[in-house]
C-alpha cells in the first residue's frame, strides 16, 4: 500500500509539473514557435490574466467565466501589442527582443505602483481527496485535464480549419498569402492575440494558487521557453512530449532532494536533450517517422 501511495504520489507531482509546463508554454509555442517572435513579455500576459480574473471573481462573476475575461484580455493586449510594437520588427529579432523587455519592465512596474506590491488571492477552488497518507488537491488534477484539452485543441485549431491554414501559410510564405487575397495584418494579430490569450489563461488558471504580484509572470518564462526550445520546430508534435519529459524529471528530482534540485535537474535535462536532438524532440521524431 505504501508503494501504491508513493507511486500515486509521483504520478501527480509530474502530472502537475507537466499541466504547468504545457499552460505556460502553449502561448509563447505559437508567439515564438509558430511566428519566430521572441516574446519577453510573455510573463506579463500572464500577469495580466491573473490580476483580471482575480478582480473578475471578487467581483461576484463565476470563476469559469473570470478566467475566459482574463484570457480575453490578455489576447485584446496582446493585439494591441501586436500592432503598435511587434508589427514593425518582424524580421529582426533583436530588436524586438529589446522591445518586448521594454514592454515587460513597464508593465511590471506600472503594476506595482498603480496596484501595489501584492494583490489577496482568491483561494483554490475544489476540495481535496486522500491517497494513502496524503492529501492532494482536486484542482490541481483539473489543470492536468484542461492541459491535455488545450494540446488536443490547438492542434484541431491550426491543423484542420480554415484559420489554422490560412495562418501557418501566412507565417511560413507571408508574400504568397497576401498574393492569394489573405489580410495577412489581420492573421498576424489574430495569431498573436491567441498567443497572449493562453498566456492570459495561464496566468487565470494559476491566480487562485499563487501569490499574486507584479513579477509573477517570472515564474512562468523561463519554463515556458525551455519547454518550448526543447520541443522544437512543430510546437505540435513537441510541445507535449518536451513537458512530459521534464515534467517527470522535475517531479523525480523534487521527490528525492527537494524543489531547488527539482528545477535544476530540469534545466540540466534541457541541456541534455538539446546537446543529442539539436532539431528538438519534435525534429526528432519526424525523421524517426521518416
Amino acid at each position: 500500500m505504501d508503494t501504491l501511495s508513493t507511486l500515486f504520489a509521483f504520478l501527480y507531482q509530474a502530472g502537475d509539473a507537466f499541466a504547468f509546463l504545457v499552460l505556460a508554454a502553449c502561448g509563447l509555442a505559437i508567439i515564438f514557435g509558430m511566428m519566430g517572435v521572441i516574446n519577453l513579455a510573455h510573463g506579463e500576459f500572464i500577469l495580466c490574466g491573473a490580476y483580471v480574473s482575480t478582480y473578475a471573481i471578487k467581483s461576484g462573476i463565476p470563476f469559469i467565466l473570470a478566467v475566459a475575461i482574463g484570457a480575453l484580455t490578455a489576447g485584446l493586449a496582446g493585439m494591441v501589442v501586436e500592432r503598435l510594437v511587434v508589427r514593425h520588427l518582424y524580421q529582426r529579432p533583436l530588436d524586438t527582443i529589446v522591445a518586448t523587455w521594454g514592454i515587460s519592465l513597464i508593465v511590471t512596474q506600472g503594476t506595482l505602483i498603480v496596484l501595489g506590491s501584492t494583490m489577496p488571492g482568491t483561494g483554490t477552488p475544489l476540495g481535496s481527496f486522500s491517497s494513502g497518507s496524503y492529501s492532494y488537491s482536486e484542482y490541481r488534477v483539473a489543470l492536468m485535464a484542461v492541459a491535455i484539452g488545450l494540446l488536443v485543441s490547438l492542434y484541431l485549431l491550426f491543423r484542420f480549419t480554415r484559420f489554422g491554414v490560412i495562418a501557418r501559410a501566412t507565417i511560413q510564405v507571408p508574400h504568397m498569402a497576401n498574393s492569394l487575397g489573405v489580410n495577412t495584418s489581420l492573421i498576424y494579430s489574430l495569431t498573436f492575440g491567441i498567443g497572449a490569450a493562453l498566456a492570459g489563461l495561464a496566468g487565470a488558471l494559476y491566480a487562485p494558487t499563487m501569490t499574486l504580484v507584479p513579477t509573477m509572470g517570472s515564474a512562468f518564462v523561463v519554463d515556458a521557453f525551455v519547454t518550448v526550445v526543447i520541443g522544437g520546430a512543430d510546437i505540435f508534435l513537441g510541445t507535449a512530449p518536451a513537458a512530459a519529459v521534464l515534467g517527470v524529471m522535475k517531479a523525480a528530482l523534487t521527490s528525492w532532494k527537494g524543489q531547488m534540485f527539482g528545477h535544476i535537474g530540469m534545466l540540466v535535462t534541457v541541456i541534455v536533450v538539446i546537446r543529442i536532438l539539436p532539431t528538438g524532440i519534435s525534429g526528432w521524431l519526424l525523421k524517426t517517422r521518416r
